[in-house]
């Protein structure tokens, strides 16, 4: 009650002054803000012609946007004239093997709609399968030939003269290692179609590149060199072991270079019968297990190092097979597509029959038809052949045997030429 009275004087006071600033220059010295600072709301743009005659706006740019591969940005597919089937590897995928399925749909490895043939999911053929004739019986090979024969006439005219033996010694000094570090290396896929395109581009500065081969491919070096030259359309000049210098010829043009599309993924590797079957054709479900078995307690013929170079083991197991019905072949430490690869080329090669590769071990057997004197009389001449190639494979103790050499294609294709199998008749008159 008595706080009363004081708040009855302070509701009948009069009201305060309205509070002034601490600081009396703005009203000394009339400071008026600058129009730069004074907030103003934005006026929309003037769009008469006159307000912009003597000003140019400025275009905005659009964004970056990183350029794509398979924008072809409205081009035209490319067009290429190389008479061959575009295939992802020339020497691992032959052909004449014919896969039962697809593991994908086909897509084209080149990009869609960067490539003028069809991908069929093998190949892209340069003959078009769909342009046969119904009454004709197999019109397809006729045309494969004249390809093949176009392409050779075109790589004689390439080559020109032959080189003389002082020219070749220069190209092979200029392309070794202390030379020049020029090098293309061909691994576990083989001669790859995008590596035609870096052959090429080596071949714009000098007249010859070396070409290194490790790995599954060198089991089969002649299929190799002659797939090189192939489609290439080059020559082999020097051959050592693995060691590879391809020549380019001396009317060779780099600005006529021929178009090479590159694939931008690597397709996906169809699906083809199994390798090892249940059975043994010819032995029963018992024999074959034994047999198996039998494989894994062998002597060890070799030990394959990863990366290695295999030239020598088609012929050591072509020799192991006359003394022994089974050969087991060590590939611990290599990739499991890489001695299945190499399983198969043997397959071919020899030939034999693929029993196992149960822990990492190739296993091949010679079959009950094995004839010995027929490998008797092959096995001089292709020994004849490997030792020029300089075979160097590892055994088990680790050593490394290697005999260099200088064998040209053309010399290397006149040996295996006269190298031929002979038929069952002559030798029945030799025998005679």
């Amino acid at each position: 009650m008595l706080l009363l009275p004081g708040v009855l004087r302070r509701a009948r006071a009069p009201p305060l002054p309205p509070r002034r600033h601490l600081s009396c220059l703005l009203d000394r010295y009339g400071f008026v803000a600058p129009a730069s600072l004074t907030p103003s709301p934005r006026e929309p743009p003037n769009t008469d012609a006159a307000g912009d005659s003597g000003k140019k706006r400025r275009v905005k740019k659009p964004p970056y946007r990183p350029p794509s591969s398979l924008d072809r940005g409205g081009r035209p597919p490319a067009r290429s004239d190389l008479p061959f089937d575009f295939r992802f590897s020339y020497t691992e995928s032959s052909p004449g093997s014919k896969p039962i399925g697809l593991r994908e749909p086909k897509y084209s490895p080149f990009g869609p709609g960067r490539l003028y043939r069809p991908w069929t999911g093998l190949c892209a053929p340069a003959v078009d399968a769909t342009l046969r004739v119904v009454e004709a019986e197999d019109p397809l090979p006729e045309a494969e030939k004249g390809l093949e024969e176009a392409r050779q006439h075109e790589r004689e005219r390439l080559l020109g003269e032959p080189l003389s033996l002082a020219e070749r010694a220069f190209l092979v000094d200029k392309c070794q290692k202390n030379r020049t570090k020029r090098q293309i290396n061909l691994g576990r896929d083989g001669l790859t179609h995008n590596m035609l395109n870096d052959i090429h581009n080596n071949w714009k500065c000098c007249e010859a590149v070396r070409i290194k081969c490790l790995g599954v491919p060198t089991v089969d070096m002649e299929n190799v060199c002659h797939q090189l030259e192939d489609k290439s359309g080059g020559l082999i000049i020097h051959r050592q072991g693995g060691l590879l210098i391809l020549y380019r010829g001396r009317h060779y043009n780099p600005k006529k270079r021929p178009v090479i599309p590159l694939m931008l993924w690597k397709p996906a590797e169809p699906i083809y019968p199994r390798l090892i079957k249940t059975t043994i054709e010819g032995l029963t479900v018992e024999e074959t297990k034994q047999m198996r078995k039998k494989g894994l307690h062998v002597p060890v013929l070799t030990k394959l190092a990863k990366n290695g170079y295999y030239a020598s083991l088609v012929p050591m197991v072509r020799d192991a097979f006359l003394t022994d019905e089974l050969v087991r072949i060590d590939c611990k430490g290599l990739p499991k597509s890489d001695y299945r690869k190499i399983g198969v080329k043997l397959r071919d090669l020899v030939p034999c029959i693929l029993v196992s590769f149960d822990k990492e071990q190739i296993i091949v057997w010679r079959g009950n038809d094995y004839d010995g004197s027929l490998q008797d009389q092959t096995r001089k001449p292709l020994s004849s052949v490997i030792d020029s190639d300089g075979a160097a494979v590892k055994n088990e103790n680790g050593d490394q045997e290697q005999t260099p050499s200088n064998c040209s294609s053309d010399e290397c294709s006149e040996i295996s030429s006269s190298d031929e199998v002979p038929d069952d008749k002559s030798l029945v008159s030799d025998l005679e």
